[in-house]
């Protein structure tokens, strides 16, 4: 596998963990909740398990990555790949939802989907 889509897929991670941290460590402080359009504390309070599972899926798709890139340098080469492009095309899939269901956080969705699309044409097309 490539090393140039290892490398943007570990960074796919690393910004899906940082979401996990926003969205379920630090999401009733009122600088966190007011990016995703949430006006005050009671807002937040209605939005917090939703976020704090979303979180979560993040930080699992994150590890999913890391643990592939764990086999991909053991004997596990193809379950490593498999579980590595799996988890980039799972936040790449994630990104396009996030764009067609509300175009206007398409920032959003670069932020989430770019690197797994680098990393997922890397390996397709760097041999």
């Amino acid at each position: 596998m490539p090393t140039f889509s290892i490398l943007f897929a570990a960074i796919a991670a690393l910004i899906h963990v940082l979401f996990f941290l926003v969205e379920s460590i630090f999401w009733m402080q009122p600088k966190v909740h007011r990016v995703f359009g949430v006006k005050n504390i009671q807002e937040a309070e209605l939005f917090k398990i939703s976020f704090f599972n979303q979180g979560f899926y993040n930080l699992f798709l994150a590890i999913g990555v890391f643990v592939g890139m764990y086999f991909i340098h053991s004997e596990n080469i193809i379950i490593g790949k498999t579980l590595l492009l799996f988890c980039c095309a799972s936040m790449l899939s994630a990104a396009i939802v996030l764009f067609l269901s509300k175009p206007k956080l398409i920032i959003g969705a670069l932020v989430q989907g770019l690197c797994p699309l680098i990393s997922i044409l890397a390996f397709l097309f760097l041999k």
